[in-house]
């Protein structure tokens, strides 16, 4: 079969505190060089997989080369794929579950109005243009578009967009400039709001914002471009598998313990009926004792840890899952 071509993110997606591309990879049974957190090579080497090539690539960019055919499949957060104007031909394989982030529309903490709408009518009347920087210009304007402030001001009009020195849309009295990073500063600079992502809102916090509204909730799925058919879909599908394997063990602990075998019946009865186990435990029957096993939801382990000591299991160990698929 032909390679392959996976892009794999670049920044808080492959953050050892955030997301952890890398950790997810290797929790899934790949050999991944090239990849460590902080230590990124724009080649990346799988060394157990030799249908994969795979390279580094920027959030922002990695839809734009899905859609070019430059990348097969790559993982991206969701809030990317719908900024790209032409994300029609960019399906998503699954969801990963991790790298949670809120798209949203912020401003200074002083400032009286709590709503986007609040926003708009309360700067109907003003002369200078209503400026937003944004790394999301797509998103942002459409949103702006929507909102009911917005639309009873400035009606269909469609708000001005700079990226550089490229210049679109007929309404120059709300002016929504692309900006590169650390966006939250540029209210101190002058701008009268952003549009930005944020998980916990601490740096809008520091920053003395405020968020006003939510444009959408995003996390990080597997992504397959129009190149991405036939045993390339097959073989994306077989990679998704295995990373979300990864990231689902880490809900579960693996716990065995013994127990005498008088006490079996009724241990066995009671992980069963609290539902401590995907379906019946895993039992190693032995002379006077027998070993228990089971796969048990991370919440659920400390009741479960008191039911099992009340009828006298002993040499009980929990360990870690590294993989879980159903």
């Amino acid at each position: 079969m032909e390679k392959i071509i996976l892009g794999l993110p670049k920044g808080s997606l492959n953050n050892v505190n955030r997301g952890n591309t890398y950790q997810v990879f290797v929790d899934a049974g790949y050999e991944i060089k090239g990849y460590e957190p902080g230590r990124e090579e724009n080649e990346i080497r799988i060394l157990n997989d030799p249908e994969i090539k795979a390279y580094l690539t920027r959030p922002q960019s990695a839809p734009v080369e899905l859609n070019r055919g430059m990348l097969d499949i790559a993982i991206i957060g969701e809030d990317w794929v719908r900024e790209e104007s032409n994300n029609n031909k960019i399906k998503k394989i699954g969801d990963l579950e991790y790298g949670q982030t809120r798209l949203i529309v912020a401003v200074p903490k002083e400032e009286p109005y709590n709503s986007l709408e609040e926003f708009f009518l309360a700067n109907s009347d003003r002369e200078k243009p209503i400026l937003c920087f944004t790394e999301y210009p797509n998103l942002a304007r459409e949103f702006f578009m929507e909102n009911p402030g917005y639309k009873k001001i400035f009606g269909d009009s469609t708000p001005m967009v700079q990226i550089r020195g490229l210049r679109d849309g007929d309404n120059e009295m709300v002016q929504i400039i692309n900006s590169d990073g650390a966006t939250e500063v540029y209210i101190a600079k002058g701008a009268d709001l952003i549009v930005d992502n944020t998980q916990t809102g601490t740096s809008l916090r520091k920053a003395g914002l405020k968020i006003i509204d939510t444009i959408m909730e995003s996390s990080a799925g597997l992504y397959a471009g129009p190149t991405c058919k036939g045993e390339k879909l097959e073989k994306a599908k077989m990679i998704y598998q295995q990373l979300f394997g990864a990231i689902k063990a880490r809900n579960y602990f693996d716990v065995k313990f013994n127990i005498k075998n008088e006490k079996l019946e009724d241990v066995k009865e009671f992980l069963i009926s609290k539902k401590y186990c995907s379906q019946e435990p895993t039992i190693v029957k032995g002379m006077k004792f027998s070993q228990v096993n089971v796969l048990i939801p991370k919440n659920k382990f400390p009741e479960m840890l008191s039911g099992i000591k009340g009828l006298g299991a002993s040499s009980i160990v929990r360990e870690k899952v590294k993989q879980y698929v159903e």
